[in-house]
């Protein structure tokens, strides 16, 4: 799939690690490092604009080592991009951990996967057809 896109920063275009990665890494592109204290929830900026195809949405999401290691995760994971967003792609930052932690230009902060989808359209009825399960919802099994 080809999709266009505009590089307003400083770094390489994100491309595919592995031949059978999902994802491909953002970067931060900051002029001066950002420090993301305890708590705190940042919008950062990549330098970068898409054009995706109707029928299809970018996934921000997440890098898992981040995650782990630091407690950095995507807020609104995964964020979403539309097909007619024009503006610039940015990354929802939270830090989850006790520690302050320094986003540096160039820093690979998120990773974003291209996912086709469905737009529905709602049937509206009186009732719905009967499952094995019905209504039960959270925790209804009372498995652990």
């Amino acid at each position: 799939m080809k999709i266009q896109i505009v590089n307003r920063s400083r770094h390489a275009l994100p491309a595919y690690a592995t031949e059978q990665s999902a994802g491909m890494d953002l970067r931060a592109n900051i002029e001066e490092p950002i420090i993301l204290q305890p708590m705190e929830r940042r919008l950062i900026p990549t330098g970068l604009y898409i054009a995706l195809p109707a029928g299809y949405e970018a996934q921000v999401r997440p890098r898992s080592g981040l995650a782990l290691k630091q407690g950095i995760t995507v807020l609104n994971a995964p964020g979403t991009i539309d097909a007619d967003y024009r503006g610039e792609v940015g990354v929802l930052l939270i830090n989850l951990s006790q520690q302050p932690f320094t986003i540096n230009d160039g820093e690979r902060i998120a990773q974003m996967i291209i996912a086709r989808h469905e737009q529905a359209e709602w049937i509206e009825v009186e009732t719905l057809d009967e499952t094995e399960r019905g209504a039960g919802g959270y925790g209804h099994t009372g498995v652990n």
